[in-house]
């Protein structure tokens, strides 16, 4: 985030919860992470990157905070948007997030997030920009497929418009005394991997993810 003030933070966060708690109850929880490598995306951003964020959430409506360390600064991400049940099994989801970071990592990205769950099939879309200094902002849009099953989950992802590449994620998630753990295998093209063949030229690549992290309620 090109820094995003602590005191905005906080007063945002406060005011989410101080705007439900008369009318619902929220739920606010907080929750501290590791991975071995920091995929997003199919994009690798950092090895050995700790991250933390805080949710609240109350009938559907959610919103929070969420940062994660990229060498160059930090990753700051707030979101938020409305989940919709229709049945025990459908589910749809309208949201924003805005990607910020504290130092020369990256610029911002900013964008409208659409998605719908059904049973074991989740189908995500987003349509952002993304900050370039000295320039006109690119479009970008990305689909997400996932289908999941006890723990076990495979995804494709792509990119269009100003944004190029696709990468398919493979992987495990479990829930031990109330620690999750996670690990992945990532594929992706030759756009979003950071590999290179013998003469340097960019190749598809692939990575292995493991993660750790775990929630507290608030």
């Amino acid at each position: 985030m090109k820094l995003v003030a602590k005191s905005l933070i906080a007063s945002t966060l406060l005011a989410a919860s101080s705007f439900a708690a008369p009318t619902f109850a929220a739920d606010v929880s907080a929750n501290l992470g590791f991975n071995t490598e920091y995929f997003y995306r199919g994009i690798l951003q950092k090895a050995s990157s700790a991250n933390g964020g805080i949710d609240v959430e109350a009938n559907g409506f959610y919103a929070g905070i969420w940062g994660a360390d990229v060498g160059e600064g930090l990753e700051v991400d707030l979101y938020g948007g409305y989940t919709y049940s229709a049945t025990e099994d459908l589910s749809f989801t309208v949201g924003v997030t805005d990607y910020e970071y504290t130092g020369e990592f990256d610029t911002y990205y900013r964008e409208v997030n659409l998605g719908v769950d059904y049973k074991f099939l989740s189908v995500g879309y987003s349509e952002g920009v993304h900050g370039v200094d000295g320039a006109s902002d690119e479009k970008y849009g990305f689909l997400e497929v996932t289908l999941s099953h006890n723990g076990f989950y495979g995804k494709v992802g792509s990119y269009s418009k100003d944004f190029a590449g696709e990468y398919l994620e493979f992987g495990y998630g479990t829930t031990v005394s109330d620690i999750d753990f996670g690990a992945a295998v990532i594929l992706n093209s030759k756009e979003l991997s950071d590999q290179v063949n013998d003469v340097g030229a960019a190749t598809s690549g692939q990575g292995f993810n493991f993660s750790i992290s775990k929630s507290f309620d608030l």
